[in-house]
C-alpha cells in the first residue's frame, strides 16, 4: 500500500508537478516554432510561477527592498534623426516638450525589505509612465541581460540565490552550481560581479528594459524595440572594500543618496534611448535577438534617443508610494507590444499575478498604481474595492457585461492598423537553436578597464573560494572559453592547474 506522499518507486529523484506527473522537461517552456509566442497550455509553468509568486507574505518576494521618487518624461519627438512617428505611435513620444508623469521604484533584487544596499546584486530599474491613453511599465534592470531565457527557470534561479532551506544561511554552492550548468547566466553573473555589481546609489546606475519589445507605427508595421536609460550622473560602483566600508556603517547608502539628493533639488536625471531591429530571425547574429541574456551590439544597432526623464519630487509615504507600486512588463500603451521573447511573455503573466497576491485583486485602484487617464471597465468586487471603474454616470450600472443591447460600455476604435505578424511552426519544448553563451561575456571582460578587471577577478576568487572543487572547476572552465586571460586569472587565484582546466575547456 502506498501512503499519501510516497511514491511507488522509493528513492527516486525524479521530479513531478504538485498532480504527481513527472516533469520532463524544467528548462523550457512549450512555445511555437523556435521563437514564437508561449502558449496558455504551459500548465507546469503555470503551476510553478503561480506558487512561486505565493511563497512570501506579505513582503515582496523579489525586489523587497527598494526607494522610489516621482517625476516627469520629456520626449524628443524623435528616435534618433527620425520623427517617432516613423517607428512607433505611442502618443506619449510623437510630440517634441511632451512631459508625462512618471514614478520610479529602484531595488535589489534578493535581498529582504530591510536588506542591506551593498549587496552584490542586480538592480532594478522600474518607470510608470502615466500617458494620456494609460499607464506604460517599462521594468527593467540595471544590466542590459537578465540569467536566464525562459521564464520556467525564474523559481529555480531565485531559490538557488536565497538562504538554504535546511540552514537559513546563504550558501555559494547553491548559486553556482545553478550557474554553472545554466550558462546563459554567466554574462550577467560577470556583470553583477564587476563595478556594476554595487551601484554608489540609485543615481549612478544605468537602467535597460532588458527584452525585445516592439514599436508599432499608424500603418501596422511593427520592429522590435530595446530600451536603454543611461544615468547623467554617470555610472559608478563599489568595490568590494569600499561596499565592505559603507554596510558597516549604512545600510540604507542608496536610499539616503536619492532622497537627499532630490530634497537639496540635485534633481537626478537619465535620458531613454531605443536600439532598432527588423523584426525577422536575422541570421547573421550568433544569439537569437529575441535571448533576453544577450545584448544587442551598439555598433550594430546604435543607441537612438528618444527622450529624457527628471525625478524631482521624493514620496510623501514610503508604504503607500513606494512599497505599494506595482508593475508589469505586460503593461504597455498602443504603438509598443510584446515580442515572442518568451521570459518577456513569462513576466507578463507573472508580474501581474504575484501583485494580485500580494496587495490585493484590486490594486490598480491605489493611487500610486491607477492611470491619470479614464478608467472604464466591467470588472467589480473583490477585495477592497472602493470604486466602481464605469467610467461616467450615463453607463447603466446594472449592465456589467458586453456585448449589450441597453447603456453599457463599449468597444472603442482602432487607433491605428493593427500588427498581425504571422506565427507559425511546430508546438515544442526545447531551447533556441542559437544560444552562443560564451562570446559576449569574453567581451565584457575585454571592454573593462585593467583595474575594473582587477576588481571583477578579485570579486570571482573571492565568491568561489568558498565553493566545492567541483563547481570551481565548471566556472573556470566557463571563464576559460570566455577569454583565456579571465579563465587563467581565476584559475590562479583559486590555485588551481591551469593547464588542465584549460585543455578540457576546448
Amino acid at each position: 500500500m502506498i501512503e499519501f506522499g510516497e511514491s511507488s518507486t522509493p528513492g527516486t529523484r525524479t521530479l513531478t508537478n504538485r498532480q504527481g506527473r513527472v516533469v520532463t522537461d524544467n528548462q523550457n517552456s512549450r512555445v511555437v516554432g523556435d521563437s514564437g509566442p508561449l502558449l496558455l497550455d504551459n500548465y507546469n509553468y503555470i503551476e510553478k510561477i503561480a506558487h512561486f509568486n505565493r511563497e512570501r507574505v506579505p513582503e515582496r518576494i523579489v525586489h523587497a527592498r527598494g526607494a522610489g521618487a516621482h517625476g516627469y518624461f520629456e520626449a524628443y519627438g524623435t528616435i534618433g534623426d527620425e520623427p517617432a512617428s516613423k517607428y512607433t505611435r505611442a502618443k506619449l513620444l510623437q510630440e517634441q516638450g511632451k512631459r508625462t508623469p512618471v514614478f520610479v521604484r529602484f531595488s535589489t533584487v534578493v535581498g529582504g525589505g530591510h536588506s542591506p544596499e551593498t549587496t552584490r546584486d542586480p538592480r532594478g530599474f522600474a518607470t510608470k509612465f502615466y500617458t494620456d491613453e494609460g499607464n506604460w511599465d517599462l521594468v527593467g534592470n540595471n544590466h542590459p541581460v537578465f540569467f536566464i531565457r525562459d521564464p520556467i527557470k525564474f523559481p529555480d534561479l531565485i531559490h538557488s540565490s536565497r538562504p538554504s532551506p535546511l540552514t537559513n544561511r546563504y550558501d555559494p554552492n547553491r548559486r553556482f552550481d545553478f550557474v554553472s550548468q545554466s550558462p546563459e547566466a554567466l554574462l550577467v553573473t560577470l556583470m553583477t560581479s564587476s563595478y556594476r555589481g554595487v551601484p554608489k546609489g540609485y543615481r549612478f546606475m544605468d537602467g535597460y528594459g532588458v527584452h525585445a519589445f516592439k514599436f508599432v507605427n499608424d500603418a501596422g508595421e511593427g520592429v522590435l524595440v530595446r530600451f536603454t536609460w543611461l544615468s547623467k550622473q554617470g555610472l559608478v560602483g563599489l568595490t568590494h572594500a569600499e561596499a565592505c566600508q559603507t554596510q558597516s556603517t549604512n545600510l540604507y547608502h542608496a536610499t539616503e543618496d536619492l532622497y537627499e539628493a532630490i530634497d537639496r533639488g540635485e534633481f537626478p536625471e537619465w535620458e531613454l534611448f531605443a536600439q532598432i531591429m527588423s523584426d525577422d530571425e536575422h541570421p547573421e547574429l550568433s544569439f537569437d535577438p529575441l535571448d533576453a541574456t544577450k545584448i544587442w551590439p551598439a555598433d550594430q544597432f546604435p543607441l537612438l534617443a528618444v527622450g529624457k526623464m527628471v525625478l524631482n519630487k521624493n514620496p510623501l509615504d514610503y508604504f503607500t508610494e513606494v512599497e505599494q507600486a506595482a508593475f508589469s512588463p505586460g503593461v504597455m500603451v498602443d504603438g509598443i507590444e510584446a515580442s515572442n521573447d518568451r521570459l518577456l511573455l513569462g513576466r507578463t503573466f507573472a508580474y501581474s499575478d504575484a501583485q494580485r497576491y500580494r496587495i490585493g485583486t484590486n490594486y490598480l485602484q491605489l493611487p500610486i498604481n491607477t492611470p491619470k487617464s479614464r478608467v472604464a471597465t466591467n470588472y467589480g468586487a473583490g477585495q477592497m474595492a472602493y470604486r466602481v471603474d464605469s467610467g461616467d454616470a450615463s453607463v447603466n450600472a446594472n449592465i456589467n457585461y458586453e456585448p449589450s443591447t441597453g447603456q453599457a460600455l463599449r468597444e472603442g476604435p482602432a487607433t491605428g492598423s493593427p500588427h498581425e505578424p504571422m506565427v507559425h511552426g511546430r508546438v515544442q519544448q526545447k531551447c533556441i537553436r542559437r544560444t552562443d553563451d560564451h562570446t559576449q561575456g569574453g567581451e565584457f571582460y575585454r571592454s573593462l578597464e585593467k583595474s575594473y578587471q582587477d576588481d571583477l577577478v578579485l570579486n570571482l576568487t573571492t565568491f568561489l573560494a568558498h565553493v566545492r572543487d567541483d563547481l570551481k572547476s565548471r566556472m573556470i572552465q566557463h571563464f576559460f572559453k570566455m577569454d583565456a586571460e579571465l579563465g587563467e586569472r581565476v584559475a590562479s587565484g583559486l590555485k588551481f592547474d591551469i593547464s588542465a582546466l584549460a585543455l578540457a575547456a576546448e
